[in-house]
């Protein structure tokens, strides 16, 4: 399944907060962390396990499914990506970190990088890339194409908000890419913003710089 919209009351509930103009920078951030939590849990849903055994304070042996060593790698993109971060490492904990780092091009609305750090080796890594806001999906197709290139296996989106056009863009240029996005918006306006969208979320998140 390539796209994945949570339709929960929890989720809904963070987003009418987001989307508010009156929801302040710091409480923007808390939500914003629990939020991606909770699309942890569902961008996750089909990641393996090792099957085990642990001993209870019983002393008695359970049966027991916990994550591989290397467990995914995390990707937010650059710098509103970041506001993502701290409430996916709370589900996944033992995850690695990468950045990428791209700047758009305001009359194409195209991505250019300026960072890209990654483990040496990612081949047969899970990959998730989180990204508030999936506009046009230029940010979001460029990273993943990238992760494909090097190596990675299951290719997993995290956003906020999503757009048909964004959706659309990353199932052309990675059909095998699973979006997972708390609401999927009308589309976009002239400018290539979400809309009815929450705003500039790096604006929202850490003030404009």
């Amino acid at each position: 399944m390539p796209l994945t919209v949570v339709d929960h009351p929890l989720v809904a509930d963070r987003v009418a907060h987001l989307r508010a103009t009156a929801t302040a920078s710091a409480e923007f951030r808390r939500v914003t962390a629990e939020l991606s939590t909770f699309l942890a849990y569902e961008a996750t849903r089909d990641l393996e396990t090792v099957a085990g055994t642990v001993t209870t304070p019983l002393d008695l042996k359970a049966q027991s499914r916990t994550l591989p060593q290397r467990a995914p790698l995390l990707v937010p993109i650059l710098r509103a990506g970041l506001g993502l971060l701290e409430g996916v490492l709370a589900a996944i904990p033992s995850a690695e970190v990468g950045l990428v780092g791209l700047a758009r091009d305001e009359e194409t609305h195209e991505p250019t990088p300026y960072c890209i750090r990654f483990p040496a080796d990612i081949a047969g890594t899970d990959a998730i890339v989180l990204d508030p806001m999936l506009a046009t999906g230029g940010s979001m197709a460029w990273t993943l194409k990238l992760l494909r290139e090097r190596g990675a296996r299951r290719l997993t989106a995290i956003c906020l908000l999503a757009t048909p056009e964004g959706v659309a863009r990353v199932e052309a240029e990675v059909p095998d890419a699973h979006i997972v996005t708390a609401a999927l918006d009308d589309g976009l306006n002239e400018n290539a913003f979400i809309v009815p969208g929450l705003g500039d979320a790096g604006d929202r998140l850490y003030g404009r710089v």
